[in-house]
């Protein structure tokens, strides 16, 4: 082993344990995937987790100028190859070797630094916004999962980001009382929190039904290396999104609706060893 295969190891490993301290369930869904995808796998979402905690957490220091540099050493990593960021390392490998676009990072940053300072989104936002925070982040892992085959992925883009759509949605009504409370964000347009309705509610969720039904018809066109994990990923929105449907509005607005982790394991042990 060379001292830069080393450097890259240790890379990969802080992405890891970035995935794995952050979240439970996405480190449940890499488990179910092809042992291949792994790797690719956690060195994107430790991209896509740490952008996303510049602009959500890190309150007592300055976000605009911390998510600035991030932003800029992302493009240095992406143009050099290298980073001295342990995460943008494993990130630009990843990149670099399944073809990805710039594109989807360039969309991906945008709607990260829009948390910034955007507030309020109308139609056109609002799709730009979940376009560049969830689709693409799906997109990316679409590039893993066809290793290369360019048509495949074509096939399969519509339907993932469809999924991706939906799932940000879900997270926007499950986190409404947050992200309102919290950083004065409501991200439905044509919403105001304050006079928001339960018809207003239901025409959410028949919306996101439609972005998930569609995603379900991409899950099933996966190759079958990649099929488990992300179905996993939409049985646990499924029965969160079955939650959310069953809570009053007010509920919504009073605290956090989540699945129960022994409803998450169970999930879990049932993809992993095919149990009906």
């Amino acid at each position: 082993m060379t001292q830069i295969d080393l450097y890259q190891r240790v890379s990969l490993a802080c992405s890891k344990l970035l995935t794995n301290a952050y979240s439970t369930s996405f480190s449940s869904g890499i488990k179910t995937l092809s042992s291949r995808f792994h790797d690719p796998v956690y060195a994107i979402y430790g991209f896509v987790r740490l952008a996303d905690e510049i602009v959500d957490t890190f309150h007592n220091h300055n976000k605009k100028v911390l998510f600035e540099r991030f932003k800029q050493d992302t493009y240095w990593a992406l143009e050099e190859k290298i980073s001295l960021n342990p995460i943008l390392e494993s990130f630009q490998r990843v990149y670099h070797e399944y073809g990805m676009e710039q594109e989807l990072v360039d969309a991906f940053l945008y709607s990260m630094e829009l948390d910034l300072f955007e507030t309020q989104y109308d139609e056109a936002g609002y799709k730009r916004y979940i376009y560049g925070s969830a689709e693409v982040v799906g997109l990316m892992c679409l590039h893993v999962f066809c290793q290369g085959d360019k048509s495949q992925y074509s096939t399969l883009k519509s339907d993932a980001c469809a999924l991706g759509s939906a799932f940000q949605k879900i997270n926007f009504l499950r986190d409404i009382k947050s992200d309102f409370e919290e950083r004065g964000r409501v991200y439905f347009p044509h919403i105001d929190y304050l006079t928001m309705t339960e018809k207003d509610k239901k025409e959410i969720e028949a919306d996101i039904q439609l972005d998930f039904d569609a995603g379900l018809r991409g899950i099933n066109r996966l190759p079958e290396e990649a099929k488990k994990g992300v179905l996993l990923a939409y049985l646990y929105y499924t029965q969160l999104f079955e939650k959310i449907k069953k809570a009053p509005l007010e509920l919504i607005k009073e605290e956090r609706v989540r699945v129960p982790d022994i409803q998450k394991l169970w999930i879990f042990i049932k993809m992993k060893f095919g149990i009906e």
